[in-house]
């Protein structure tokens, strides 16, 4: 039977969901081209300084840093159950000239963390863009509804009214937290560097025959020709494992903010006052035609559950990493750290793909309004007796008897709300009939809420998107 790529288990992120510039960053070609990148960076630093490698042997590995022989490379590594001496000899293989400086002085860390890091490092710098665009559609949308009073919802039961705008704007308030963390976590990555077996430099101090000027300089060339600005000081075998905690706690909180955003749009959908992008041709139920699912939404919130999830890896491997290190750590890693990033990759996608087609119904929110307004009018009605010479103690009372009938019409008899309807029928509240329109307008019960969106987006959006300049266009399309 001829091997197809249907006979074997594919992760769904790679296949589905997360982007090819992500998924190409945690790929054998990407890790391992890196490889050999750091064994020719290593070797021009060591040439740099001293060291008997010639201009050909470099040339020769730079001319073949990229035509990796994987097949080869398995072979290796079934004889030598070792990934690193597998790439060594299938690079050597090709590369006679260079073949006896390659890996000179370095352990598997060297190109094993270093590449890592740099891993980590390109994932940040394909992530932050997408949360600029993901911020940057939110606050155009923020400001379009800025305006537009809606029912605010505390303990998910009718609260106060804010507006539609209002509210996104607490979505991206969580988005540009998310945003500074990742950059944050991103510029305190470091460079492993040239450090030796166990961190202690003691083969390049041997290479070098003791002089420490040349060894310290070295782990300066080699950090700074991989584009990093400094290496960590200290280091066991490998970097230390508290470093991916950071990574993939700010992943995991990127991945909440996702969840409540979401989660929001699914709730709201469900009452039709805000729906996710649906396409003309797209099904919500092999069962029933009539529905409009937020299948994307619900899809961010599956994978933020994952990726919330994560964190726990990375913790229980830095608790568990005997003094200089222990390999226990390789397996666990080789899975959460690219599933960390193809998951938060995977979600802002999506998120971009919904802020980019949210459909806001007015009349819907309208109504809902005016199912709860007049309640929460009652204090407004009453202030406005007092001024015109009412009890304030009997308008109370006048207004609890008329609000405990119209709560029954609706809760016993399904009905709507006609509180206004009762207060117009009324005698006593005669002196305000000409004023419960403008008592009962939903503008005046939204404070500074449209404000409030004008000064969040001044004063601490635009200064996020001004760093993503000539970053923020492109929309996103999905295929499934």
């Amino acid at each position: 039977m001829a091997a197809s790529s249907h006979d074997k288990y594919c992760t769904p992120l790679a296949s589905r969901y997360a982007s090819k510039e992500m998924t190409y960053n945690f790929s054998d070609a990407k890790k391992f081209s890196t490889w050999r990148k750091l064994w020719t960076l290593l070797a021009k630093a060591e040439q740099e300084l001293g060291l008997p490698i010639t201009d050909e042997q470099i040339k020769e590995m730079e001319v073949n840093q990229d035509t990796v022989d994987y097949e080869r490379a398995a072979r290796e590594e079934k004889e030598t159950r070792h990934d690193v001496m597998a790439h060594v000899r299938t690079f050597a293989a090709v590369c006679p000239t260079a073949a006896p400086i390659i890996h000179l002085g370095a352990t598997s860390c060297y190109v094993g963390d270093n590449t890592d890091l740099i891993l980590l490092r390109d994932g940040f710098d394909l992530l932050l863009p997408k949360v600029a665009r993901c911020i940057h559609r939110l606050a155009t949308f923020a400001n379009e509804y800025k305006n537009l009073p809606t029912l605010g919802f505390t303990h998910l039961q009718p609260a106060q009214l804010t507006t539609v705008g209002k509210r996104a704007s607490l979505w991206l308030q969580d988005l540009v937290m998310d945003e500074r963390a990742l950059a944050r976590t991103r510029d305190d990555l470091r460079f492993r560097g040239v450090k030796g077996t166990t961190g202690t430099q003691a083969s390049f101090l041997q290479l070098f025959e003791g002089n420490e000027e040349k060894v310290k300089r070295l782990d300066e060339l080699v950090t700074q020709l991989a584009g990093f600005k400094q290496s960590y000081s200290v280091c066991g075998q490998t970097y230390t494992r508290k470093v991916d905690v950071e990574c993939l706690n700010v992943l995991a909180s990127l991945g909440a903010s996702v969840h409540k955003i979401c989660t929001d749009i699914r709730l709201l959908a469900n009452m039709k006052e805000i729906e996710e992008p649906f396409e003309s041709s797209q099904i919500g139920s092999s069962a029933m035609p009539y529905k409009r699912n937020p299948m994307r939404s619900e899809r961010c919130c599956a994978l933020a559950r994952f990726l919330i999830s994560l964190p726990a890896n990375a913790l229980n491997t830095t608790a568990t990493q005997w003094m200089e290190r222990t390999l226990d750590d390789s397996a666990n890693r080789r899975i959460s750290l690219a599933e960390s990033f193809l998951t938060a990759d995977s979600l802002l996608n999506t998120l971009q793909n919904i802020c980019e087609g949210l459909v806001v119904y007015p009349k819907v929110i309208q109504r809902h309004i005016s199912q709860e307004l007049p309640f929460m009018a009652s204090e407004n009605i009453i202030m406005a007796m007092v001024k015109v010479g009412g009890n304030r103690q009997e308008c109370h009372e006048e207004v609890r008897v008329l609000s405990q009938e119209a709560a029954n019409k609706v809760k016993q008899e399904g009905k709507e709300n006609d509180l206004v309807e009762r207060i117009r029928a009324c005698p006593y509240f005669n002196p305000i009939h000409d004023q419960l329109d403008s008592l009962l307008d939903p503008a005046t019960f939204i404070g500074r809420a449209p404000q409030q969106v004008v000064e969040f987006l001044k004063d601490e959006v635009d200064p996020v998107l001004s760093k993503y300049e000539g970053q923020l266009e492109g929309k996103i399309i999905l295929t499934v």
